[in-house]
């Protein structure tokens, strides 16, 4: 085992100093000598086997030594790191301060490596904190406007000869130019004046107008190869359509419903919106339960994560010079990593664990939110190293719903909520398969190490009816310091 000492440099930083001796670090040169080999090309030795007297000739004990220490490096950190119970956050920094001898690889091999950490964090008492929601009022408007909606979807479309105004459903026709070219078309669409799906902008150039007239405006298009550029829009009114819609009454609750009464349809569209705002209530309490937390305990966060967090997007949007935006995003991005540096206490502190069919069904829901096949959305994780970070997001999630079954929750009046339907059990052997009655079966993040392996879960999820990542291999250096690479945050 490496020899390591760790010099606490902030509540956010370490750095460690590694002695790797010859005797550690022979598996290494040994595997260099094998990687040389493969490379190589010596006349009179085939590939793979030319033996190290002649790669000490040909390439030379110091390209040898070099290629194991920088192979090593990354094993040599994760080591010191494990034994030391160091939970590095980003990409580390490693010097190299002593070289063993090239010529005979004696003397011990130092390494200094800097390295953003998790920070220690004491949590309160979980069950002292409260979290204030707004209490759940259904107001007349509310079941007006459920009812409306539903009326909507049995309601009929006549056309009339009359300027179109807002809820109007109108047919035109639509091109966008820019300049002389013309970048977009379509004939013949049907759209609602007030609904906002179409373009920027459309709703008041369409309003007013009649069947046959036509108007331009400028807007700015949302898609396209010509995405984010000015456009001129030329729009044709081809018919002005309003909607009729059916009475509220009996005969009506019985062609919309199973209900025979429109007071018995009412009365169900009063516990739908109850249920809706219950719904609301639990999701204010998950958004506040993090303040709550934040509001008493301090979490440092690593200032270099955040500002490149904070480049990267900014550099994405093409707003690098922009001031004001630059503190929003950063004070956003600070409040979202302490969040999860929180839950991920949580979820250590509770001891959750995260099942099988809990990271296949988070992958599968993952992946219909982007549009994306559950196989393919793998992949994508696979490429940018985040399946195994995918585990940690599932532990908060669920540190989230062990936490509101913890802390007291009680709204504006001051009246306790009930919230127990939506918490979650905080001991993976709490949960039972629903017909065996059996623990189900968790797996640590470190255990999914290859795509196959996750895909096989997955693919089991979506057959059905609808942690911890590991620690970042450290930059590697020559004998003189290498630049610093941009680090990868993941907490």
């Amino acid at each position: 085992m490496v020899t390591t000492t760790v010099e606490k440099l902030s509540p956010t930083r370490v750095k460690l100093a590694i002695s790797v001796t010859p005797e550690e670090l022979k598996p290494s040169i040994a595997h260099a000598y094998g990687h040389i080999a493969e490379d190589v090309q010596i006349p009179g030795f085939r590939k793979g086997k030319v033996p190290p007297p002649i790669i000490d000739q040909r390439v030379g004990r110091t390209a040898v030594l070099e290629h194991a220490v920088n192979e090593g490096m990354d094993g040599f950190f994760r080591e010191a790191a494990a034994a030391n119970d160091i939970q590095p956050l980003g990409r580390p920094e490693a010097d190299i301060t002593a070289w063993p001898d090239a010529k005979d690889f004696s003397g011990d091999l130092e390494l200094t490596i800097e390295v953003d950490v998790r920070p220690e964090i004491e949590l309160p008492p979980l069950d002292k904190l409260t979290v204030i929601v707004d209490p759940i009022e259904v107001a007349d408007a509310d079941v007006a406007t459920q009812l409306d909606e539903l009326r909507g979807r049995f309601g009929t479309l006549s056309t009339v000869e009359r300027p179109a105004k807002t809820g109007d459903f109108v047919q035109l026709d639509l091109v966008a130019t820019i300049g002389d070219d013309q970048v977009d078309s379509a004939n013949a669409i049907s759209y609602e004046i007030g609904s906002g799906e179409l373009i920027e902008g459309i709703d008041e150039a369409l309003e007013s107008l009649t069947a046959g007239e036509s108007t331009t405006f400028t807007s700015t298009l949302l898609g396209g190869d010509h995405e984010g550029e000015e456009a001129q829009i030329a729009v044709t009114v081809l018919a002005v359509k309003e909607r009729e819609l059916p009475e509220l009454d009996d005969d009506f609750a019985q062609m919309a419903s199973e209900f025979d009464t429109l007071e018995e349809l009412r009365a169900d569209v009063v516990r739908q919106v109850e249920q809706q705002k219950k719904f609301e209530q639990v999701s204010q309490a998950r958004d506040k339960v993090a303040d709550a937390l934040l509001g008493q305990v301090d979490v440092p966060v690593p200032a270099s994560l955040i500002e490149d967090e904070v480049h990267r997007h900014l550099e994405s949007e093409g707003r690098l010079e922009d001031d004001v935006h630059r503190a929003e995003v950063k004070e956003a991005s600070e409040k979202a990593f302490r969040s999860q540096l929180l839950f991920d206490k949580v979820a250590e502190q509770e001891n959750i664990g995260v099942s099988q069919d809990e990271f296949a069904q988070y992958v599968v829901q993952s992946a219909k939110q982007y549009g994306m096949q559950p196989q393919e959305f793998i992949e994508v994780l696979q490429q940018n190293n985040q399946l195994q970070s995918m585990f940690g997001e599932v532990a908060r999630s669920k540190a989230i719903g062990v936490l509101l079954g913890k802390v007291e929750v009680v709204d504006t009046n001051g009246a306790p909520v009930d919230i127990s339907e939506f918490v979650v059990a905080n001991d993976p052997a709490d949960v039972a398969d629903e017909e065996t009655d059996e623990p189900v079966e968790t797996v640590a993040s470190a255990e999914l190490d290859t795509v196959v392996e996750a895909e096989a879960l997955v693919d089991e999820a979506a057959a059905e009816p609808a942690a911890e990542a590991e620690p970042a291999a450290p930059k590697k250096r020559t004998r003189k310091k290498a630049a610093a690479e941009e680090p990868a945050p993941e907490a």
